[in-house]
């Protein structure tokens, strides 16, 4: 008995400690790297370091001009408020096209529902930056999604919702980057929404027409709050990586769409001042944690009202 009961022990920390230590080693010491950086001095082309120990005397020197210029700098927080308000842009789009397109796969024959995976995950067979360049493609002068929006006149009405910057241009806009971004991300919200879905019981379905309740109102009484689970895992998904996008923003978007990762970028490259980049990195990621927390927080009271 104390055997088995040793093993058990042994084995339940093994499963534990291979996260952790991944954890650590791939998101913890980084971001301890890139807080030692936010409050260094910058040399020629490296940072001092915090810690020295001359003559005797140990030394602690934390800088930390980076985050009081983020704080005085309005670029900063127009940036940090166009970051979310894009990322909050893309997540809700993926929701509204992925819920319907998750449920109708639920609810598929099962026979299907392999091949339908397999359409939602194919983007992931190509390579990223071709997806983004193909959209820059059919997005810009003469391209196929340019000329049907030109031709059927949704250009005039973009324009006068301020998405682009005038009437025929689709390309630079805030239009375009959140048509890249919703597209380059919509798998990662209709995989959690289809896991839910699928696992839900239709029997409740059966009941709730049996009390004589209609199609919609089952699916709002009962669908909807079933898998809001899944709703809440597919928001993080999209919203997280796409508060720090990069790479849609410089290929699709223009100067009116300018995001944290770009200036992320040019910080740390064009004006190679790692102190202040690696101090608007830090900031982004407290800013991504929030999020994070409210979802743990949603999830371990889900499991508790499980229990």
């Amino acid at each position: 008995m104390r055997l088995r009961l040793a093993r058990h022990i042994r084995g339940r920390t093994v499963v534990v400690a291979v996260p952790m230590v991944f954890l650590l080693a791939f998101f913890l010491l980084p971001f301890a790297i890139v807080g030692q950086i936010s409050l260094a001095d910058m040399e020629d082309v490296c940072c001092k370091d915090l810690v020295t120990f001359d003559g005797g005397v140990l030394r602690i020197a934390l800088k930390f001009a980076g985050y009081a210029f983020i704080a005085d700098d309005p670029l900063y927080l127009r940036t940090y408020v166009s970051s979310l308000k894009y990322a909050a842009a893309t997540t809700l789009l993926c929701l509204a096209i992925g819920y319907p397109f998750a449920y109708f796969m639920a609810r598929a024959e099962r026979a299907v529902q392999p091949a339908l995976l397999m359409l939602v995950m194919l983007p992931f067979w190509t390579s990223f930056l071709l997806r983004v360049y193909a959209w820059r493609a059919l997005l810009a002068e003469h391209g196929w999604i340019e000329q049907w929006v030109v031709g059927s006149g949704l250009d005039t009405l973009l324009h006068a919702l301020g998405l682009i910057v005038e009437p025929g241009q689709l390309l630079f806009t805030p239009f375009s980057l959140v048509v890249g971004m919703t597209y380059t991300y919509l798998p990662f919200m209709v995989l959690p929404l289809y896991a839910h879905l699928a696992k839900m019981d239709l029997r409740l379905l059966e009941a709730a027409a049996d009390l004589g309740a209609t199609p919609w109102v089952a699916f709002w009484k009962i669908t909807v709050p079933l898998s809001k689970a899944g709703i809440i895992a597919g928001a993080m998904l999209v919203f997280i990586p796409c508060v720090g996008e990069f790479v849609i923003p410089e290929l699709l978007g223009g100067p009116e769409t300018l995001m944290i990762g770009r200036v992320i970028w040019d910080e740390f490259f064009a004006n190679n001042d790692w102190p202040l980049a690696s101090s608007v990195a830090i900031v982004m990621v407290l800013l991504i944690i929030v999020p994070l927390a409210v979802f743990s927080k949603y999830q371990a009271e889900a499991e508790e009202r499980v229990r």
